[in-house]
């Protein structure tokens, strides 16, 4: 494997890509991050754990917009940033030293966006069809399908949301990935290998 190779992994909310991609870890012996990456940001930025999510759905106010408002008022476009752009722009900080460190698994926060120029890298999507995404989450909240299905629409939506809002990209559009894998037909192993045997083309 070759040096400092970093593999990024957006996924639809149920559709398993955090196991994917821990397996793929696992399998490369190689760390895998996730949640940390957020709590890190969150702290450094003083953003309170509870409102995380809410953070995360408030998406960033446009450039224009800070511009303008920067105008009126004299002050900095910088001062108009959202907390949820504050927040991205800390993750971002903390995926490419990450990423300068060693070989790892980073799992959403934009780093398919962000780390879209670092060598040797591999962006990969994971989905699944709603029916497969819900048949998980029931499984694995011992929730009733409806329920399933709006808690998938939900976390589908807040990663859109921040994604979209703090990139020049649209979540899930598979232009922007080099690999996309339908966890739901192949499972959760077979994606793992399937990404491992893809690092040889790159």
């Amino acid at each position: 494997m070759k040096k400092n190779l970093v593999i990024t992994l957006e996924r639809q909310y149920g559709s398993g890509g955090l196991e994917v991609g821990k397996l793929l870890a696992q399998k490369l012996g190689i760390p895998c991050y996730n949640q940390e990456i957020l709590e890190k940001a969150a702290e450094t930025c003083n953003i309170p754990e509870e409102y995380l999510e809410s953070t995360q759905e408030n998406v960033s106010q446009s450039f224009l917009y800070q511009l303008s408002m920067a105008s009126k008022t004299g002050k900095s476009p910088e001062s108009f940033r959202s907390k949820s752009n504050i927040l991205y722009m800390e993750i971002a900080k903390i995926l490419k030293e990450m990423a300068a460190q060693g070989s790892c698994v980073i799992i959403g926060r934009c780093g398919d966006y962000i780390l879209r120029d670092f060598d040797p890298s591999l962006h990969v999507f994971i989905y699944a069809t709603m029916e497969k995404r819900r048949q998980r989450v029931v499984e694995q909240l011992g929730v009733n399908h409806e329920t399933a299905e709006y808690i998938i629409r939900k976390n589908d939506k807040r990663r859109e949301s921040f994604y979209n809002g703090n990139t020049n990209h649209t979540w899930g559009i598979k232009e922007h990935y080099n690999l996309c894998l339908n966890s739901g037909m192949y499972g959760i192993e077979k994606c793992a290998d399937i990404i491992i045997d893809s690092i040889k083309y790159l």
